[in-house]
């Protein structure tokens, strides 16, 4: 499995990138978001509708888990192109392919997020007097 720093050198090309440890491998960030993963020695990047043809294409696999039930779910990542480990054109087309399809989740997740609005203040409630007891019988 990459560690940090390997990771740090195969991304240095496409500039400054933050490693994270997550569920076994790493995440990888630029411009605080999460642009690719490494989970079990491979490298996958954010794919969206506008980029998955583009790894379709090339015939990079997706981003697969097995739950401990035994389910298989895949993810928004695609397996990052064996040609960008030696080429570092390749490497930055690739990344900055799926940095834009991070800039697009996070600008589609802000779209969907309401503002939160002040709640209108109620006026304060008027004291009203209290009522006093009836005197005690003797």
């Amino acid at each position: 499995m990459p560690d940090r720093t390997e990771l740090e050198d195969l991304f240095r090309p496409f500039g400054p990138v933050a490693i994270k440890r997550m569920f076994g491998g790493h995440g990888i960030y630029a411009d605080g978001l999460m642009f690719a993963l490494e989970a079990s020695g491979e490298v996958y990047l954010k794919v969206d509708a506008e980029s998955l043809p583009r790894f379709e294409a090339e015939n990079l696999p997706p981003f697969v888990y097995e739950t401990k039930h035994g389910q298989k779910h895949s993810m928004s990542y695609h397996l990052l192109p064996a040609a960008a480990y030696d080429d570092d054109d390749v490497l930055k087309h690739w990344a900055r392919l799926a940095l834009e399809a991070a800039y697009r989740a996070a600008g589609a997740k802000a779209g969907k997020a309401r503002p939160k609005t002040a709640a209108a203040k109620k006026a304060p409630a008027k004291k009203v007097p209290a009522k006093k007891a009836p005197p005690k019988k003797r």
